[in-house]
């Protein structure tokens, strides 16, 4: 029979499927640093870029006795807020998708499971972030768990804690 069966379930190619096969290339302790500053830069520009312009606006155009225009002071704030808000809503849409931060996307880095397959954004979120956040009260925790990234496995403790790595992408 040369035809195709007509009673076959369809089929799809499907892109995005985890392949075991594929070898991840760590990414350079450098870029996972420069991601982290770039991180950072991107949401105190998204944040407080616009609070400070305002500042300086509410300030430029205070009244005659030297006090700021609160109402611009305020309408600054609102926006320093809708600035987080976008950035919240950019960065948590690209982890969601891909595993990367606005920083990672930029540099070619992402974060997966430590067996490759894809890191979701709970753990990401929740392990990488939340509780590693609260354990960072510990005194020189913080220290400790970026310095563990010269082990040959390149993991940070906040990578061991989710069971994360992070590889070009």
């Amino acid at each position: 029979m040369d035809s195709p069966n007509p009673y076959a379930p369809p089929g799809a190619d499907v892109q995005d499927i985890y392949d075991p096969t594929v070898t991840l290339e760590l990414a350079d302790r450098g870029t996972r640093l420069g991601a982290a500053i770039l991180d950072g830069i991107i949401v105190a520009a998204m944040t407080y870029g616009p609070f400070l312009v305002g500042v300086i606006i509410a300030a430029a155009m205070g009244s005659s006795d030297g006090t700021p225009n609160t109402g611009v002071i305020v309408g600054a704030a609102i926006l320093a807020c809708v600035g987080f808000i976008v950035w919240c809503w950019l960065t948590i849409r690209d982890v969601a998708r891909n595993g990367q931060t606005i920083a990672k996307k930029m540099l070619g880095i992402r974060v997966v499971r430590s067996d490759g397959s894809p890191a979701t954004l709970g753990r990401i979120f929740w392990l990488r972030n939340v509780v590693n956040g609260l354990i960072s009260i510990v005194p020189l925790y913080s220290i400790v768990d970026v310095l563990f990234i010269f082990a040959d496995e390149r993991q940070c403790l906040h990578d061991k804690l989710a069971d994360t790595i992070v590889v070009k992408a």
